[in-house]
């Protein structure tokens, strides 16, 4: 059977998964309504996290599809992915056109010499613009240095939601079978009978994890075949080799996988029973044959402390509580999340855990969080490196979309935050302004950023480079409104304090010492007792005792939290709750720590 391997690149919300889940179910791989994104975070947030493999058999030809994240947060899970295929779906919003991530996934893609086909999604939205957005794609080939033969890109009209596609917008839309048809026609084969012969040389671009057969190396056959049970010999980009014994041989089917006894080369295949099986590891059956080029993930940018929750409320809750478990959990997630890395020396169980973004490690906390545990972590900080003796920090391209009367206003913040503005187009109304920023100055800025625009704003970033640090970032610094008092909150202290700033709780929460409550805007903290009660007593006086009016209070989700933490503070997470409070308890420690 002949094969093609492509993966489906874009920025997030451009509609990959939606394409993907109609190629399925148009070839009768999948059920009517069953979709690529199967982790519980992925639907709730309706974005793709982790990269996943299926296959669609159309024509006697099998298309292995990769369906890559397009949140910027993930890259490393996109870069790896474009080693193994041949060619790439790029696909771009018909009404919004090229964004941060797509610049970055066709950088990658282009390097690897690969050809891509333009998919212009969404063509029927009413806003939609196919002839400027194919400029705007070549103007960005171009930017990227594509060669003339990268540039002669085939380009194609799709509706993904939908399942519909065509070669020329005057055509009529019924299936995707004019896309089906496109990737037979321009993706190169994947190999061909005489690779077959060859050595065995298979790469491993991805890892996942089963509790009966531990970790599984997902890889590309590029020669030779692979058996199971077949002893392979397992070499790295430094030369170091090792063997290990085929367990179990896979295949993808759909969105199931499938066991086989054997793979030819062009495949891509999972397989068991090597433990210490690594990304960028190369298999081969032959000491004499060649490891290939090492895969390389772009560095952490942000990173924070983790450890066991030790709040007057720890183990109220959570199954999972004690250092020893959160460690083997970071173990575990290690072996499967590259971008991720973990410093486990730290003092008092206290864990370093850097990422990529702050969604990248809020997913982590969150997935925890749904497994039992109950965890503190801390404030994210930015990763300052030193180079040549001179400080350098990450900076981010920010994309920004607005409604234009509030692009003032997103200027003024983030210019005081270090941003430089680089490029500004307004149409119809809408503002699309570009900022080179430090992370450090986009750190908590996003939810400032919705009450800003109303909610009417799009923000989305990527990682550009490290660079000299820029000085001070000004920020926008809400005080803290803490507890002074353990108990449950009434709505008369309520009543009350909701005229000083905004409230995170509601009335009967229950609260300690040292638990921040609610923010002011005078920046400072406010210490305060929610469980005060109206003084009783035997007069009654007019107006005096109406009803106890409290407005509902702002709802804390974990990257609001990310975002809201102050240097001085932690955030308690738990399988029920999400609790921001001080390091400190007392407000007298507090004091004695500040001087």
């Amino acid at each position: 059977m002949d094969i093609r391997n492509i993966a489906i690149i874009a920025h997030v919300d451009h509609g990959k998964t939606a394409l993907t889940d109609a190629l399925l179910s148009q070839t009768n791989m999948v059920a009517e309504g069953v979709s690529m994104d199967s982790n519980d975070i992925e639907k709730e947030r309706g974005i793709t996290i982790y990269s996943k493999n299926t296959s669609v058999l159309y024509k006697g030809t099998k298309v292995n599809i990769l369906d890559t994240p397009g949140h910027a947060d993930f890259g490393s899970e996109v870069e790896r992915v474009l080693r193994s295929v041949d060619s790439v779906l790029l696909v771009v919003d018909a009404v919004e056109g090229p964004m941060p991530q797509t610049k970055f996934v066709l950088k990658k893609s282009l390097d690897l010499g690969l050809k891509p086909i333009l998919v212009i999604n969404k063509i029927d939205k009413p806003a939609s613009d196919v002839e400027r957005v194919k400029e705007e794609v070549y103007e960005l080939f171009l930017d990227l240095g594509a060669t003339d033969e990268q540039l002669n890109f085939e380009v194609i009209y799709t509706v993904g939601r939908d399942g519909l596609a065509k070669l020329k917008m005057e055509d009529e839309m019924k299936d995707l079978i004019p896309l089906l048809d496109l990737i037979i026609e321009k993706v190169p084969l994947a190999s061909n009978e005489e690779a077959n012969k060859l050595a065995l040389k298979a790469q491993v671009f991805n890892l996942a994890y089963d509790n009966f057969l531990g970790r599984m190396g997902v890889c590309r056959i590029y020669q030779g075949t692979i058996k199971d049970g077949q002893t392979l010999i397992v070499k790295d980009a430094e030369g170091n080799t090792f063997t290990g014994k085929i367990t179990k041989l896979f295949n993808f089917e759909g969105l199931t996988r499938k066991e086989i006894k054997e793979a030819v080369a062009g495949d891509i295949v999972m397989l068991s029973g090597i433990p210490e099986i690594f990304i960028g590891h190369t298999l081969v059956d032959d000491e004499a044959t060649e490891a290939l080029p090492r895969i390389t993930v772009d560095e952490p940018t942000i990173s924070l402390f983790m450890f066991v929750n030790n709040s007057p409320f720890a183990g109220r809750v959570g199954k999972l509580l004690t250092s020893r478990q959160i460690r083997e959990r970071l173990e575990k997630e290690l072996e499967i999340n590259v971008g991720l890395k973990v410093d486990f020396s730290g003092v008092d169980g206290k864990y370093k855990i850097y990422g990529r973004g702050e969604l990248h490690l809020a997913v982590l906390i969150e997935n925890m969080r749904r497994e039992g545990f109950e965890l503190t972590v801390s404030q994210p900080e930015v990763i300052i490196k030193e180079v040549d003796g001179k400080k350098m920090e990450p900076f981010e391209e920010t994309t920004i979309l607005v409604p234009e009367e509030f692009s003032g206003s997103v200027m003024k913040k983030l210019g005081e935050r270090k941003g430089i503005l680089t490029n500004m187009q307004t149409e119809n109304g809408e503002s699309k302004m570009t900022f080179e920023i430090p992370t450090r100055g986009l750190l908590g800025y996003r939810n400032e950023f919705i009450v800003d625009t109303k909610g009417a704003g799009i923000l989305t970033s990527i990682f550009l480079e490290f660079r000299p640090y820029a000085g001070e970032v000004v920020k926008t610094k809400l005080g803290s409104m803490t507890s002074m008092m353990g108990g449950k909150a009434l709505g008369f202290a309520l009543a009350n304090l909701q005229e000083r700033g905004t409230l995170y709780i509601e009335t009967n929460t229950e609260v300690y010492e040292g638990m921040v409550i609610g923010n002011v805007a005078s920046g400072e903290e406010m210490v305060v007792n929610p469980t005060k009660g109206k003084q009783l007593t035997n007069m009654r006086a007019s107006g005096s005792d109406d009803a106890i009016k409290v407005i509902p209070p702002l709802k804390i989700t974990l990257e609001k939290a990310i975002g809201m933490m102050r240097e001085d503070e932690y955030l308690e997470v738990t399988p029920t709750d999400i609790r921001l409070r001080k390091k400190y308890l007392t407000e007298t420690e507090r004091k004695k720590h500040k001087r």
